[in-house]
């Protein structure tokens, strides 16, 4: 099993399609990564030689920020928001949807299940 990114690639998926359980690449990013190196989008994953494992795994190391760092960024931008005082910030402190969706009826993903309001 190939380990990319300190993740375990599936080893019967296409290249292309593997390298998307990535956590910041995306299918066309994972097409980009594979020219990049010069390795078929249509190859398994454990077709791949030592040789071809080790391109990809240098150009994701320089090129992009993925797993750990990637979600630690995420995080630190949220985090960000929420000391600022910022209107963002203060929906993601509240659990509710930031990005100017309607909370009359829907947005229960974000407000998680019904509370019962007492005395209606």
């Amino acid at each position: 099993m190939a380990r990319i990114a300190g993740v375990n690639i599936p080893i019967n998926k296409r290249m292309e399609v593997a390298l998307t359980y990535i956590y910041g690449i995306g299918p066309e990013r994972a097409k980009k990564i594979l020219v990049d190196a010069g390795v078929s989008t249509e190859v398994r994953a454990r077709d791949l030689s030592e040789a071809e494992t080790a391109r990809i795994r240098a150009i994701i190391d320089k090129d992009y920020i993925v797993e750990g760092d990637l979600r630690r960024q995420v995080a630190m931008n949220t985090k960000r928001l929420m000391d600022l005082g910022s209107y963002r910030g203060l929906r993601h402190r509240r659990g509710l949807p930031t990005r100017g969706q309607r909370t009359h009826t829907n947005a229960r993903t974000r407000k998680g299940p019904r509370r019962a309001v007492v005395g209606k």
